[in-house]
């Protein structure tokens, strides 16, 4: 397969500038906006094509989303058709907790000139919309929070927190051991298949928005800070076209929405 940079870019309906730090902040947040964070591949059983030809064709052409793996390595693509210098990391996510799981998160360090910034496309919900700046000890804000990179000593990670009325909130941390491609299979099959993972549990889309973000957690929609329930087939059929502008066909829809049935998730995938 080869990357088409005219496609993505239509895709998502960006049109770039030099590779500066601000062209960088402006593609990361196009794509935020097009391509929603999803795993209903996860949800229903499957483990998702790392094959960079199926990650285009589900991405690009069918105009579905993905999780992280899918996510940051088509914008590792863009970043490299763009001639940004970008290594990929892997990430240990946190959610609140002083310590993390496997390294399963996938993201990049981007390098501008003297300046280096840690960019993701791939986070969910509470991903910044642009890159947070390395080696910057404070906070950085954008229109969707105020975030930091901290390093931690115990760890040797820096990590990406988030500003909550309770206080800072770690999302996850990372360091910079090299990625191989035996460890996107690993640690996509762990994500995808393992039990306790949440994603073959629970039904996960985020998008950001021109008035924020959407995201939707099984059934439960929220949108500019107001939550409802998702009441009917034709209902999350509509949410997830309209909402998350995913080309959602009528089989996978009645196949999430069953597998959200009360019955079916007590199940243990």
């Amino acid at each position: 397969m080869t990357f088409d940079l005219d496609r993505y870019l239509d895709r998502i309906a960006h049109r770039p500038g030099a590779a500066t730090p601000e062209a960088l902040a402006a593609l990361q947040a196009a794509q935020l906006t097009a391509i929603p964070f999803e795993n209903t591949e996860p949800y229903l059983g499957k483990v998702p094509d790392l094959d960079p030809a199926a990650i285009w064709k589900k991405l690009v052409v069918d105009g579905h989303g993905g999780y992280c793996f899918e996510l940051n390595t088509l914008f590792g693509m863009a970043l490299a058709a763009l001639g940004y210098r970008a290594v990929p990391v892997l990430g240990r996510v946190r959610m609140g907790a002083a310590t993390g799981g496997p390294r399963a998160h996938l993201s990049y360090v981007v390098t501008i000139g003297e300046r280096s910034f840690l960019a993701d496309a791939g986070f969910g919900g509470s991903v910044p919309e642009v890159p947070l700046e390395l080696g910057q000890s404070g906070p950085q804000e954008d229109r969707l929070g105020r975030y930091r990179l901290r390093a931690d000593t115990a760890t040797e990670e820096t990590v990406m927190e988030r500003e909550t009325p309770e206080g800072w909130f770690a999302l996850y941390g990372f360091d910079r051991s090299p990625v191989t491609p035996p460890d996107y299979v690993a640690a996509n099959f762990f994500c995808a298949r393992f039990p306790q993972s949440p994603f073959p549990n629970h039904l996960m889309l985020h998008r950001v928005t021109a008035n924020g973000r959407v995201s939707l957690f099984d059934r439960r929609f929220t949108s500019d800070a107001k939550e409802r329930e998702i009441v009917s087939e034709a209902d999350l059929a509509s949410v997830l076209r309209k909402e998350f502008r995913i080309a959602a066909d009528d089989r996978t829809v009645a196949a999430v929405w069953k597998r959200l049935q009360p019955e079916m998730m007590d199940c243990v995938s």
